[in-house]
């Protein structure tokens, strides 16, 4: 019932449900590269987020400065994870060497800083991608010289990820892909990648880094099309590759959207394969055509994407990360806390929510009912286990013809409504002790 934009109306880190803290089966995580180097800027504009902290841009003494100031907002905000990228901590240098000099830097004060609040890292990556170097791709590129240069650069990220106790790698190939297939061998650029990423288990497994390896699945931007389009071709592409034991996919809804699929599609397709390592918990606006970043505000699509979570008993070492972004006009220190905030509140909620539902089984012996012939009669159980063949599914089919003519519903409608029904009541709770505060 508090009126403090500030608080926490549903986020209790101790609580248990479903048998464990509601910290674990979260395990939020605040991105650095949104949150602490976001300036607002978009396709048509320029900054618009000036922060106190941004005194002598690309110096050492600016990198620390605001990697502490992240480090006092975490744990004012009451997180256990951070996530990174290497040029996101560290401002890339003149040359390589310099750069990984400047980076061992950052994290020496990262680790520190780890050491003072208890706040882990969740995962780092490297950016292959901002740099003009990288405009044709990094694992893709068709330079073997800039090839060589990504795979240092991801050699070291996997160093300090290392470092830093990450529980996860994660690789993004936002510029992997294309923008024309006139100039553009597909097959020796998978075929490159593969190899790229085959060497970097190879030095996972060198040094002894127990991190998970995650894939990030995105459908396009920057490039027209990225290979590693959603859950499902990376899936395919990590089969044919023999990389299929080493890696689990980090799934963004947004990507998921515009790939043009329901907000949860890729969750899910993650989590039938024991794929779903982590979630980087945004949501999108289809009103707009590019990757928007928004914090989760939608109890619905929380508690739809944490049923998920439930089912397979948790994230293990992944979480849920806030790569997520202000809107451009919110320009305040204060916007920062309230998106999280609300955020994190909205999937607490929303954890409550999918507890409940998966308690109550009401929808899920719904969905079995629907599937039920296949369980309760002699032919369905002879498919079910493939001890059958087309010839004989032809007789079967003559013997049962008028019952293949019956239609069925679906019952959409109602699978809503009970959906539904669970959020309702809990408004209307919240409504009525609203009302004896008054």
């Amino acid at each position: 019932s508090s009126k403090n934009l500030f608080a926490y109306k549903y986020y209790n880190k101790e609580e248990i449900i479903l048998g464990k803290k509601m910290k674990d089966w979260l395990r939020f995580a605040v991105c650095y590269w949104h949150t602490f180097r976001g300036t607002g800027t978009d396709q048509f504009g320029g900054p618009t987020m000036i922060r106190p902290w941004e005194t002598e841009a690309g110096s050492l003494e600016n990198d620390i400065r605001r990697l502490r100031v992240a480090f006092k907002f975490m744990k004012k905000l009451g997180v256990d994870y951070w996530t990174f990228h290497d040029r996101d901590i560290a401002t890339e240098q003149a040359t390589l060497a310099e750069t990984n000099n400047r980076l061992d830097e950052v994290v020496k004060e990262a680790k520190k800083l780890q050491e003072e609040t208890g706040i882990k890292c969740l995962w780092g990556t490297a950016n292959l991608f901002g740099n003009a170097r990288y405009m044709n791709g990094a694992a893709t590129n068709p330079e073997v010289s800039v090839f060589a240069y990504a795979a240092a650069q991801v050699k070291k990220a996997i160093e300090v990820t290392k470092e830093l106790g990450g529980e996860n790698y994660v690789f993004w190939g936002g510029r992997e892909g294309y923008q024309s297939l006139l100039n553009t061998d597909i097959k020796t650029e998978l075929s490159h990648y593969a190899i790229f990423l085959k060497m970097a288990v190879a030095y996972k497994k060198k040094i002894g880094f127990n991190g998970q390896f995650l894939i990030e699945p995105k459908p396009r931007e920057p490039t027209k099309h990225q290979y590693d389009y959603d859950a499902a071709t990376v899936l395919n592409f990590l089969r044919a590759n023999g990389l299929y034991d080493d890696f689990k996919l980090n799934i963004e809804p947004n990507h998921t959207t515009l790939a043009g699929h329901e907000f949860e599609h890729d969750i899910v397709v993650a989590a039938l394969d024991g794929k779903l390592g982590s979630i980087d918990s945004n949501n999108g606006d289809v009103m707009v055509g590019w990757d928007t970043d928004q914090f989760i505000m939608d109890l619905k699509k929380a508690t739809s994407m944490l049923l998920v979570v439930l089912k397979q008993g948790g994230l293990g070492k992944g979480g849920l990360n806030f790569d997520c972004k202000l809107r451009r006009e919110s320009t305040d220190v204060e916007d920062l806390f309230l998106a999280h905030i609300g955020a994190i509140d909205v999937l607490a909620n929303g954890l409550r929510y999918a507890a409940k539902i998966a308690e109550d089984k009401a929808r899920e012996s719904l969905v079995v009912q629907r599937y039920i012939t296949f369980s309760l009669t002699d032919m369905g159980r002879k498919v079910e286990n493939n001890e059958t063949d087309l010839e004989e599914l032809e007789k079967y089919a003559f013997r049962v013809e008028k019952a293949a003519n019956t239609l069925h519903s679906a019952k959409q409608e109602k699978f809503e409504i009970i959906f539904n029904q669970y959020l309702s009541q809990q408004t209307l709770q919240c409504i009525n002790l609203s009302l004896i505060h008054i």
